[in-house]
Formats: C-alpha cells, sequence, structure tokens
C-alpha cells in the first residue's frame, strides 16, 4: 500500500504542481509526484504527510496557512507499479504557498512545476494529476475550497485569480464580486475592516474563509469549459 499526492499551489498567476525526480529503480530520472509506501503503524494520511516531508523537505503546516489535504480515490490496476502488486491511495492537497522543495528519501529533487508542463509522469501518475485537477476545479463550483489556495487574509482580486487560474478562464470582476459576497458563510471580512494599503488605487478590503461547508448557490464555472 502507497500514498501519492497531487500537491497545488498558485504561483506567479498559474496553477502549479509540486513534483520529484525519482532517485531509484523504477523510473530512476522520471519526474513523479510525491509519495511512497506506508510504514506498518500509521494511516494513509500520516504517510501523505510523512512522506511530502521526507520527499520534499516541505512540513505539511509550513507557509502561511496549514495545509488543505483531502483523499482523492483508490488506485489499483495491477500492472501501475512493474515492481509488484501495489494499491496507492492519492490525496489532493491545497496551499497558498510554500518554500522551495530540496529533494530526500526516494527522491534526488523535487520542484514546482507548471501544470502544463507536468506530463509523462512515472507509474500511472499522469492520471492521478488529472483526476486531482478535475476534483478541485469541480469543488470550487460547490465549496470554499478556492480558499485554501489564499493565505489567512485575501482581496476578492486574489480570490478571483484562484478561480481563472484553476478553471483556464477569465471572470467578470464586479459579478464574481456580487456572487462571493452574496453565498452565506463564503468569506467574512477581516476584523476590524483591515484594508491591504499600497500599489495605485483604493486600498482593498481583506476577507477570511467563511464556515459554510458548501456554497448555496454554487459558483458555477462558465459552460462548457472544464479545469
Amino acid at each position: 500500500m502507497t500514498v501519492d499526492l497531487a500537491v497545488f499551489t498558485v504561483r506567479t498567476a498559474r496553477l502549479h504542481v509540486l513534483l520529484v525526480r525519482r532517485g531509484e529503480e523504477p523510473y530512476r530520472g522520471r519526474w513523479a509526484l510525491p509519495g511512497g509506501f506506508l510504514h506498518p503503524r500509521e494511516s494513509a494520511e500520516q504517510a501523505a504527510r510523512r512522506e511530502l516531508a521526507e520527499e520534499t523537505g516541505i512540513a505539511p503546516d509550513d507557509g502561511p496557512s496549514p495545509l488543505h489535504l483531502e483523499q482523492l480515490r483508490t488506485y489499483s490496476d495491477p500492472g501501475r507499479d512493474p515492481r509488484m502488486r501495489v494499491v496507492s491511495v492519492a490525496y489532493a492537497a491545497l496551499v497558498p504557498g510554500l518554500p522551495e522543495p530540496r529533494g530526500g528519501g526516494d527522491a534526488d529533487q523535487a520542484c514546482w512545476s507548471a501544470l502544463a508542463d507536468a506530463r509523462d509522469l512515472a507509474f500511472d501518475h499522469d492520471r492521478i494529476l488529472a483526476d486531482a485537477h478535475d476534483r478541485v476545479g469541480s469543488k470550487l463550483e460547490y465549496t470554499g475550497l478556492a480558499t485554501a489556495f489564499c493565505p489567512p487574509e485575501f482581496t476578492l482580486g486574489e480570490l478571483q485569480q484562484v478561480y481563472e487560474t484553476v478553471w483556464g478562464v477569465t471572470l467578470d470582476r464586479p459579478n464574481f464580486r456580487r456572487k462571493v459576497l452574496a453565498t452565506p458563510g463564503f468569506v467574512t471580512p477581516a476584523k476590524d475592516g483591515r484594508r491591504r494599503t499600497g500599489g495605485r488605487g483604493k486600498p482593498a478590503v481583506l476577507y477570511r474563509a467563511g464556515d459554510a461547508a458548501a456554497l448555496h448557490p454554487p459558483l458555477l464555472r462558465p459552460e462548457g469549459r472544464t479545469p
């Protein structure tokens, strides 16, 4: 039993995924998602967090916000690993920003790769990555998951950029703002009405993630667009 992680973040207005270059066979020298075998006395989620730290040097709670980690699905095709029959529990993780990773464990290098450039990965990791991207894009419609890409306090412009980056669309700013503020529990103003100053124009109001488990009404992506 193994775990694999598709860790996403937004960097320079593009969606990036965390990759490691394998230092051992099979697929030595190929890029892959971070992951590895479970230890006898740990859960799959514990293994996922440990492997993330071991293979990339990134602790799960590094950065401005804790890592959002959720189970994606189980992959059990008999030929997915050339060594033996291996079943993997895959996770999708979202972070607003982390330090540059470094290789460790079975990985000799780690990096943030633009999602569009993450191709021809080891094992069945292309499939896992595609499934994870689809899951994230869909959940942005019905939950407040987009706030997991943002720092603890963020502007509506930063939140809109998350949607545009993950969905690959351009959204109308006034319409997006209206929908977000009309959705109960999606966001809440920062304490004391704090604003972000600097740059040109009026200081932007800061918000924090709300407590809504689901968005009513949902924030649907434009028709015909998939992540």
